[in-house]
């Protein structure tokens, strides 16, 4: 077998026609490999794909000023949807606050939720190993339906599927930072970046961190009449307290505990509401309630106070000391690259009409607003950011390697062709990699991505196909001269010869990858092994020899002729 493998490297090293067409069959493979990933997006990349996990969080945030009467109606419809997954072993719904913190919960800031509008609800699965759906592919599933029916029951209710990150905590798979020094612009741009957001495919769960401006009603105490009226100030606010908020007015003593029991007492929650929301109906509501003054006389507060209207005061959020806000978005199981760039070019198109807008760096856009010459900042951040950093920062340790793995062969090989025949033979281990992810994918239930521990092992398969050249080259270098063998020979025997421990160390490397194929987070890590593996042996025993062929070895490796010796003797 290995003598019929000889000869066909052989003749395919000698023949000028069969070296053309190998060569250039190896360079039509590497471009369609990178034309997989742009443009024709057969090949996804992403930093880290969904994970596999046995809890994730619905968070339901209404508008400014809901009740929580209003909010938990919203929160049993999504719950009435969560009975009917049988996955599911158990639910607890937060009302007014933030579930005990996570992971996740730690970056959103779950921990200040602590307002009538608000809720999260946290579900719980059964273990990943006992069940055929992934969670992330169960929030997909479940999204459209809870959104579609919850969400239109009060207008400008949110509700997003928040999952533990696989990767580093990030606000939002994409993130808008809008800063100026303008609150209204920026509240301004926010809002058209949201609506692009929600008309981009690929967005959901879109979302503006800032308060909305609602009416709100400011009771001014009028201390004139309260004097005249021979009550006093803390009695005014003791009942307004007491009646939407509730108030310690007594304790009861206990047989059974050491301390005393405080009682509360408050209006009950249909007293409390009002029949509509306007300055009318706050008059009839705080007319019910009466004071008792010094001589016995009820009077209605209404005659002590004046009701004014008038907006609400948003926070004001800032980053490094600038005003800013962040539009926000999570992605349905797609890389967040490309809904970004179709945001991206939606935003530059849209928003020429009030504003000038230009491209600062690679992504972020400057905007000035045409009729008040304000200028504004958007910037990327969220998993894109760390995307992009990630590839980076990979992208830097990969052409390291490169570097040091080519001065390393230059030292010990003394010659600048060999190191880089050995170079190009590791690198296109790459045409493996691409094409290992586009078969997962087509295999796959949901898309396979090229991920960042793809990127890690394609650069720990530099080292191993590089080991493949050197066993190769050295073993033709000893041929050449101890043996005397001429240069074509050399290469096919010593192809021959090292392709055994070459198969053997590719299967074991194969067969221990298959362990991590399967893995949720670490799939990109073994797909990238296993077929980065196949293609560095077909590299090496291919590739290598005719680039060998075609180099001058003879002047490398200082060959004289001599008589030439049977490879069997010593």
């Amino acid at each position: 077998m290995f003598k019929k493998f000889e000869n066909a490297v052989l003749n395919g090293v000698q023949s000028s026609k069969q070296r053309k067409i190998i060569l250039f069959g190896t360079l039509i493979a590497f471009i369609l490999s990178i034309l997989m990933i742009a443009p024709t997006k057969l090949v996804l990349a992403k930093m880290l794909p969904g994970k596999n996990n046995d809890t994730f969080t619905i968070y339901a945030t209404l508008a400014n000023g809901s009740s929580i009467a209003q909010t938990k109606q919203v929160t049993d419809c999504i719950v009435g949807f969560i009975q009917k997954e049988n996955e599911v072993t158990d639910t607890e719904v937060f009302l007014g606050m933030g579930s005990p913190l996570d992971f996740a919960g730690l970056i959103k800031g779950s921990h200040f939720k602590n307002s009538e509008n608000v809720a999260e609800i946290v579900l719980n699965l059964t273990k990943k190993h006992h069940r055929e759906e992934p969670s992330y592919l169960m929030v997909q599933r479940m999204r459209p339906l809870i959104t579609s029916s919850c969400e239109s029951i009060y207008p400008n209710t949110v509700i997003t599927f928040v999952e533990p990150p696989a990767g580093p905590p990030v606000l939002a798979a994409v993130v808008a930072e809008i800063y100026g020094s303008d609150a209204d612009g920026i509240r301004k741009i926010a809002s058209r970046v949201s609506n692009v957001f929600k008309n981009t495919s690929g967005l959901v769960d879109v979302d503006i961190m800032q308060d909305e401006i609602y009416d709100t009603y400011e009771i001014l105490v009028d201390s004139t009449k309260v004097v005249r009226s021979g009550v006093s100030v803390k009695q005014l606010n003791d009942i307004l307290y007491l009646a939407f908020e509730g108030m310690q007015i007594a304790v009861k003593n206990s047989d059974i505990y050491n301390d005393q029991i405080p009682i509360y007492l408050s209006l009950s929650e249909e007293s409390k509401k009002f029949t509509s929301k306007d300055i009318d109906a706050v008059g009839i509501k705080l007319s019910s309630l009466k004071l008792m003054n010094k001589t016995g006389m009820m009077i209605p507060i209404t005659e002590l106070i004046t009701i004014s209207p008038k907006k609400s005061n948003p926070m004001i959020m800032s980053k490094n000391l600038h005003q800013m806000t962040n539009v926000m978005a999570e992605t349905d199981m797609v890389s967040q690259v490309y809904p970004l760039m179709q945001a991206r070019d939606a935003i530059i198109d849209t928003f020429s009409d009030e504003y000038s807008v230009e491209t600062v760096g690679l992504f972020n856009l400057h905007l000035t607003e045409k009729s008040t010459l304000k200028t504004y900042e958007l910037v990327w951040d969220g998993e894109m950011e760390v995307t992009l950093d990630t590839f980076v920062e990979l992208g830097a340790a990969f052409i390291a390697a490169l570097i040091l793995i080519f001065l390393l062969m230059v030292i010990y090989y003394k010659s600048y062709t060999i190191s880089g025949i050995i170079l190009l033979g590791s690198f296109l281990s790459i045409i493996g990699v691409i094409v290992g992810h586009f078969v997962m994918d087509i295999f796959s239930a949901d898309t396979f991505f090229l991920t960042a521990t793809s990127l890690i092992g394609f650069i720990a398969l530099i080292g191993i196909s590089s080991r493949n050249s050197l066993l190769l080259i050295d073993f033709t270098k000893s041929l050449m001269g101890d043996k005397g063998m001429h240069k074509a020979e050399a290469i096919a025997y010593a192809t021959a010869t090292r392709a055994k421990p070459i198969f053997l160390t590719a299967a074991a490397i194969i067969l221990a990858s298959t362990l991590l194929a399967g893995d949720a987070v670490f799939g990109g890590l073994g797909v990238a092994l296993i077929f980065g593996t196949i293609a560095a042996v077909i590299s090496s025993l291919i590739i290598v020899p005719v680039l060998l062929y075609m180099s001058d070895l003879e002047k490398h490796f200082h060959f004289h002729e001599k008589k030439a010796v049977s490879v069997l003797e010593p």
